[in-house]
């Protein structure tokens, strides 16, 4: 019976740590969305957000700039982590600091940075290829280019350090006997490498995504207030609007949204398996 019991008393300080950090909160935000100014029962913060063009117009903006974000990390992701598991130690080791180093340094720092490098004088905006894409007085501020690439800076790290555990424990033989049956190297990783790396790649995905959709500073300081995402509205309604009720609606129709997402990639996964 005490052999029962122990792992289950071991469980018990996790699903405290869960239970006020995670459901708690949710479950407040939740109950918070469906109160109007007196305290009452409403569904009307619900009718005002999908009434309103502001508020979808952003969410749609969230959601379709989340995707291309992660499309575009996961592109750069799956490459420079397969690269760091095939090189020596001594560049494994170099490679993964040089990964690592951008999460050492503030996310606004970081994004001043982008700011400097994307304004009306910065460096970005001096590249032919990129002029086009520049407007002629903000540079690259205030685009939804502009919020893509710092976003893909920002989120790289997390997709490589969930990627390249998965990719390392990809037997190189494996490898090698697709080569010597005759495959070529990009059709080995295509249909070998790939594949056995699909959980890494969804899990990174999933991370990224997840990230991405609720991030708001990055997209507050390059995009501005002309392109507002969701995370952001939901900040002016909660603390400049201290319209609370419809701020929570908000932050659930978010949640919401990401929760499918996992639930997808999720059954994805077990399909898979």
């Amino acid at each position: 019976m005490t052999k029962v019991r122990e792992p289950r008393a071991l469980l018990v300080p996790a699903i405290l740590l869960l239970t006020i950090a995670f459901v708690i909160p949710v479950a407040w935000m939740m109950f918070a969305s469906i109160l109007d100014a007196d305290g009452g029962f409403t569904l009307d913060n619900f009718r005002r957000l999908f009434a309103s063009d502001y508020a979808m117009a952003a969410a749609w903006r969230s959601l379709r700039l989340s995707i291309l974000q992660t499309v575009i990390t996961m592109l750069l992701a799956i490459p420079l982590a397969y690269i760091m598991t095939r090189v020596t130690a001594r560049l494994r080791i170099l490679m993964l600091v040089i990964v690592i180093l951008p999460l050492m340094t503030s996310i606004v720092v970081r994004t001043f940075g982008w700011v400097v490098l994307m304004g009306p004088n910065g460096l970005l905006g001096q590249i032919p290829g990129l002029k086009f894409l520049a407007d002629s007085s903000q540079g690259m501020l205030g685009t939804e280019m502009g919020i893509v690439i710092a976003m893909v800076q920002v989120l790289l790290p997390f997709a490589v350090l969930t990627t390249v555990g998965v990719i390392a424990g990809i037997d190189p033989k494996v490898e090698e006997a697709s080569r010597t049956l005759g495959a070529s190297f990009l059709t080995t990783v295509r249909r070998v490498i790939v594949p056995l790396a699909v959980p890494g790649i969804a899990a990174g995905a999933t991370l990224v995504f997840a990230l991405s959709v609720s991030s708001f500073i990055t997209p507050n300081l390059i995009g501005g207030k002309q392109l507002p995402v969701l995370a952001n509205t939901i900040y002016v309604d909660a603390t400049v609007n201290l319209d609370w009720p419809y701020a929570a609606a908000q932050a659930v129709l978010l949640f919401v949204g990401v929760f499918l997402v996992l639930a997808a990639v999720a059954r994805l996964g077990k399909g898979k398996a």
